[in-house]
């Protein structure tokens, strides 16, 4: 497995180590779930190479694909990487203006699409570009060319020979790939990484598995993202199948058909799993309801260095006989950990899943970094609640005087691609990049992320603000399921609140609360006031200049569709800082009158003073 040096040696492993005709892909179609073997796999990657090869693309050449997770987006993957050139892979949800300057910035020579609804989306970006890339789809599409035909069917013993002398030139610290971040503050940055950046990092990562037995995934996060890219690479490496999720509203069902014994999340999706627990549990009869969060209260205060004292292991037991095994049947019954990265997990959640037999261990990381910086393991003490594990080895931080955390690796990027400057601010003259997270190492070995260092805002009163801390801790509650917390510069913290609306629907029927819509329910004074209930009760865990004091409910939630999330699941604190504008504004115009009635009373008594003296 050393021979891996370049992305598609996997290809090669597949050809020797694995059965060629394993199933390495599975997907669903017309309600049936199918598999994509071994060497359909390697063979299909080997005839996209060489259709490159006969369209007159040439190594270092960019190759766009803008699609949704599907088994072609591998066989294109490795078929562009062998020939020599670099995949520049798109989410298909992007804005006009981020595919005008991708498009633009990349200077392809190629774009793939997977389906119509990508294309409507670009169609009327490329119609105004000077210069056309050509274009070709997936699925049929008319007026554009199938990729069936594109790829014609006497390349493959043409020019077979020739992708075979490009294979052999393709060194590991050869660009690979092209992947654009979203600029909180510009058009978004195109991140350079080499063969050794990912491989280097996707073989580290694989060592958590050393122990363990898992013969399939579920796949859900989007491939055009490092992280998921990266872990499907992992399974290949290791011989995993990996299974793709029709879509994310379809993973519960998606779960109990594959039965997994592993997937990839970001936090919300764990949040939005447990909060799917809780509504069940809230509305159990008596005594099950008793029961249910006992267990709950159980999962919370897990230890994993406890977990095997006799009494413990009595109580974990019965809790699994009468809670936690339904819980897993809801995940497939199958799955035995969970991967979690991409924003900061509540470690309430972590504790509570070990609890019930699926293991969440953390991961940290950046888009620059290929993605993992450090990660919890199965290893004795690689897992500590709160933090993300240890730096994966190979890998070096450091912190700078402020708390921020720097990267020097095998794994660090190239640098940003047509920003020299920019990669010049981001890596130092000694190699450290620089991650613009803040953090602190636990007991000298595990990685803590405590914020991020742009978003960290200081009131008008000189208190620095942590949001994601404060976030974090709100998210405890059922009846909030996302939020952004805001203040600088003002006098204290605030947070648009979305709320948990199953839930919250739910808890008004209980209630006899009528509503004819989500909008109108979030004005209802007596919802307000049950929230505000919430708030101030874990408001009592934070530090008091961080507590919220007001806040404003959303009428719709918050997704990766509308704008507000990112495709990681992030808020768009930018952007959702625009758009809501005048909701934070509201939230402050009382405290704004008050300080101008108190500057007007202090002006006059002044006035008064001088005239006395006089």
């Amino acid at each position: 497995m050393d021979d891996v040096r370049r992305i598609f040696d996997l290809l090669g492993l597949y050809r020797e180590k694995y059965s060629a005709s394993s199933c390495v892909f599975g997907y669903k179609k017309k309600g049936a779930w199918h598999c994509i073997s071994a060497f359909a796999y390697a063979d299909e990657s080997d005839r996209i190479s060489c259709a490159l090869l006969a369209a007159g693309l040439k190594a270092g050449d960019k190759v766009i694909t803008i699609m949704n997770n599907r088994p072609e987006w591998n066989s294109l993957d490795m078929g562009i990487l062998q020939a020599g050139c670099v995949h520049v892979p798109l989410y298909p949800m992007l804005s006009a203006d981020n595919y005008r300057f991708i498009f633009g910035d990349s200077g392809a020579k190629l774009i793939i699409i997977g389906c119509k609804e990508a294309y409507d989306r670009i169609k009327p970006v490329i119609e105004k570009m000077n210069s056309l890339p050509v274009l070709c789809s997936i699925d049929p599409i008319e007026g554009l060319e199938n990729w069936s035909f594109f790829m014609g069917t006497d390349n493959l013993n043409e020019y077979l020979p020739k992708l075979n002398q490009i294979r052999d030139q393709i060194l590991p610290d050869t660009l690979a790939t092209l992947i654009y971040t979203s600029g909180t503050t510009g058009p978004p940055k195109g991140v350079m990484l080499t063969h050794r950046n990912i491989v280097s990092n996707f073989k580290q990562v694989s060592r958590i598995l050393d122990n363990i037995n898992v013969n399939r995934a579920l796949s859900f996060l989007p491939l055009s993202h490092i992280y998921e890219r990266m872990l499907n690479y992992m399974y290949q490496y290791l011989g995993i199948s990996v299974f793709y999720a029709e879509h994310l509203d379809r993973i519960r069902d998606n779960l109990k058909e594959v039965q997994p014994e592993m997937f990839c999340a970001v936090p919300r999706v764990i949040e939005k799993s447990y909060a799917a627990i809780l509504r069940k549990g809230k509305n159990l009869s008596f005594p099950r309801k008793l029961i249910f969060f006992w267990a709950l209260k159980l999962g919370f205060n897990y230890e994993i260095e406890r977990a095997d004292r006799p009494l413990n292991r009595v109580r974990y037991w019965l809790a699994d006989v009468l809670v936690y095994r339904k819980w897993r049947l809801a995940f497939g019954n199958k799955v035995k950990f969970i991967v979690s990265g991409g924003a900061p997990l509540n470690h309430k959640l972590a504790r509570i899943f070990w609890a019930a037999g699926m293991k969440i261990i953390e991961g940290y990381g950046l888009t620059e970094t290929s993605p993992v910086i450090a990660t919890g393991n199965f290893e004795p003490g690689g897992v500590r609640f709160g933090t993300v594990g240890p730096v994966l080895p190979g890998v070096e931080i450091s912190f700078t005087s402020d708390g921020e955390i720097l990267c020097r690796g095998p794994n660090v990027m190239l640098g940003y691609h047509n920003r020299p400057e920019m990669t010049a601010e981001a890596i130092d003259a000694d190699g450290w990049f620089h991650t613009g997270d803040i953090g602190e190492l636990v007991d000298g070995k595990y990685l803590k992320i405590t914020d991020r260092k742009k978003e960290i805002f200081k009131t008008s009163g000189g208190k620095y603000i942590a949001p994601q801390v404060v976030e974090n801790k709100l998210k405890e509650s059922p009846f909030i399921e996302n939020l952004m917390v805001v203040g600088e510069n003002r006098n204290y913290p605030s947070a648009l609140i979305v709320p948990n609306f199953e839930y919250l629907r739910s808890w008004c029927l209980d209630k006899g609360i009528t509503y004819l819509s989500d909008a109108e329910m979030v004005k209802n004074d007596f919802i307000i006031n049950r929230i505000q209930r919430e708030v101030d009760i874990l408001n009592q865990a934070l530090d008091h200049p961080s507590q919220v004091r007001k806040f404003t409910l959303m009428e719709k939630e918050w997704t990766v569709q509308s704008g507000e999330l990112s495709f990681t699941m992030k808020v768009r604190r930018t952007h959702l800082q625009d758009v809501f504008r005048n909701f934070i504004a509201s939230m402050y115009q009382n405290n704004l009158e008050i300080n101008q009635r108190k500057r007007e009373k202090k002006r006059k008594k002044n006035k008064n003073k001088g005239k006395k003296n006089q």
